[in-house]
């Protein structure tokens, strides 16, 4: 019984935890170029990349968590 107590409130507490990495990719894909491009001049990018059909701002993902962390 405490095992299983144990491990439920490990879990809750890495969703608590982390939320915002579970979060930062599903506010950062957009199905069209233009609203990526609109997101991605609200922080800092200058262009735009597709990822699996959709779009996402900036030139990678790499230079995208970098400016997302800057905000």
């Amino acid at each position: 019984m405490m095992g299983w107590i144990s491990i439920s409130f490990a879990l809750v507490a890495a969703f608590i935890v982390h939320p915002m990495a579970s979060h930062a990719h599903g506010k950062g894909i957009y199905q069209s170029k233009a609203d990526a491009q609109q997101r991605a001049s609200e922080i800092g990018c200058t262009t735009v990349h597709q990822n699996n059909g959709k779009w996402m701002p900036c030139a990678d993902e790499r230079e995208l968590h970098r400016q997302l962390r800057k905000q």
